[in-house]
């Protein structure tokens, strides 16, 4: 009779080895100028609901840990999982094939499955770089995994589970998306477990903070987006008010010194009746703790309020260009000029804006430029971040510059410089890569080294001390890429994620 207790059969969730610092699991994956490393979030969800099914887990963030090939093998050997489930992106897919060549060289036995937005958007292209991996798990891959792993415990057909694709290109067909998100485990509690909360840093939350998510999906349809293109679908599925409020009570218990939440929906302001309905809920349990979220140019004055007086520190927003033009070729949806009127609400509700602004989009001009630049200054957010747009695989921007020849590359590798950086790898029909990031350089500069920013940001730190902490640590990897530019030659650009 099969032995029914299923913590004998481990399963290794394993963010692999590549460059330090390497964040991987943020959209836009690179090494990045500010210091910026996002939580593995969709590895450790997944390795919850692993655990929840009754499995014993091991979750690695290499890059975050500084672990190489050797040190990751080791402790996988010690481990002795039956499953491997190997986290994969665009720039880092041949390194992470490789790294799957090691894994089956150490554990022969043992079932590798990669998972992913590049492996999602490539499954068959990305099974192709090595026969060390058995499988890919594509979309929402939560309950794939836990499903793969009955399979092998019970020793039944893997092709019988949904969301799987094969080396030898047959699938499954695709998983539909969770319903209920509420019947995930809490992410923090992973968190807790296998991560250190010092290693993670977003310069638009103080430091330290924790990253969740209260919703999956993204109703908007920008072409550039690559979350709900390739893993979350466009279909908003939110979690119970509750639900986030017990998990966020969790962390600040669980973590020592925890000073923020940064909320990584695709658009935690997509339904303004349930912003307020948790920022209530957060006043009313007494909730003290910073927070930040990602937020569009269309959010009203009065959710501000509330959502400032729970707590809200700060919004990540994608002002994207000021070229209206430029905003309806990516299916934006905003409109330049109702822009000036959320950052005044902003400023009044006393809520902190991360403004960041794309050149290289569809059409774009060296006029459209300059109204995006200028734009910027109008509206004069706490933080910027100037970048030639990002393309992946799986995105409508993907096939947009590709069948148009606009991309300067085709080889993954070299969507990051040498040194871990963002690579600008399209071109537009009127502007070089280099023409794009040099253009960024520039801006940066106007906007950062205005005299009246540098006494704002002064200001800041001596009436708002916590503030300090934050800047320093995101200005100290900064500044030296702030007076140097990037390497044009290159097209060095070095941007921290996409906003909303």
């Amino acid at each position: 009779m099969k032995n029914t207790d299923k913590t004998h059969f481990r399963i290794t969730f394993l963010n692999p080895p590549y460059i330090r610092k390497f964040s991987r699991p943020q959209r836009s994956p690179a090494v990045t100028k500010s210091g910026t490393l996002y939580y593995p979030m969709w590895l450790s969800y997944a390795a919850a609901a692993a655990e929840q099914a009754g499995y014993s887990i091991d979750l690695i963030d290499a890059p975050a840990d500084g672990l190489d090939v050797a040190s990751v093998t080791q402790r996988i050997r010690a481990f002795a999982p039956s499953l491997i489930v190997v986290d994969t992106s665009t720039p880092s897919i041949y390194n992470d094939a490789e790294v799957c060549d090691a894994l089956k060289s150490a554990l022969p036995n043992a079932f590798i499955t990669i998972v992913g937005t590049h492996v999602s958007a490539l499954p068959t292209d990305s099974l192709k770089l090595s026969q060390s991996i058995d499988a890919a798990a594509v979309g929402e891959y939560d309950y794939t995994i836990a499903a793969l792993a009955d399979a092998l415990y019970n020793n039944t057909p893997v092709d019988a589970v949904a969301g799987l694709y094969f080396k030898d290109g047959t699938t499954t067909g695709a998983r539909p998306l969770i319903g209920n998100i509420d019947e995930l485990p809490f992410v923090s509690r992973v968190y807790k477990r296998f991560l250190k909360i010092e290693n993670y840093f977003n310069p638009n939350a103080l430091f330290p903070m924790v990253t969740i998510t209260t919703s999956r999906g993204c109703p908007h349809e920008c072409i550039f987006c690559v979350y709900p293109q390739t893993l979350m679908g466009h279909r908003l599925r939110q979690r119970s008010v509750d639900n986030c409020l017990d998990e966020i009570e969790y962390i600040i218990s669980a973590f020592d010194g925890v000073k923020a939440i940064f909320f990584e929906d695709d658009t935690f302001t997509a339904n303004r009746k349930r912003c307020v309905e948790i920022s209530e809920g957060i006043i009313k349990r007494g909730i003290k703790i910073s927070w930040t979220a990602n937020a569009r140019a269309t959010l009203d004055y009065e959710t501000m309020k509330v959502m400032k007086r729970a707590g809200c520190r700060s919004f990540c927003v994608g002002f994207e260009s000021g070229s209206q033009e430029m905003l309806d070729n990516i299916k934006k949806k905003t409109v330049v000029q109702n822009m000036g009127k959320f950052m005044e609400d902003a400023r009044k509700a006393g809520i902190l804006i991360h403004g960041c602004f794309m050149v290289g989009l569809p059409g774009e001009t060296k006029q459209t430029m300059a109204m995006t630049l200028a734009l910027s200054k109008r509206l004069n957010p706490d933080t910027v971040q100037f970048y030639p747009m990002m393309i992946y695989p799986g995105t409508e921007a993907y096939d947009w510059y590709r069948q148009r020849g606009l991309l300067t590359t085709t080889d993954f590798s070299k969507w990051l410089t040498p040194g871990g950086l963002h690579n600008t790898v399209i071109k537009t029909e009127q502007l070089t890569s280099e023409e794009l990031v040099r253009f960024c350089d520039n801006a940066r500069r106007e906007f950062y080294l205005r005299p009246e920013y540098l006494l704002y940001k002064l200001r800041q730190v001596i009436t708002h001390p916590q503030e300090l902490k934050r800047t320093v640590k995101s200005a100290r990897t900064f500044i030296k890429y702030l007076l140097k530019g990037s390497d044009v030659t290159k097209g060095e650009l070095g941007k921290d994620d996409h906003c909303n």
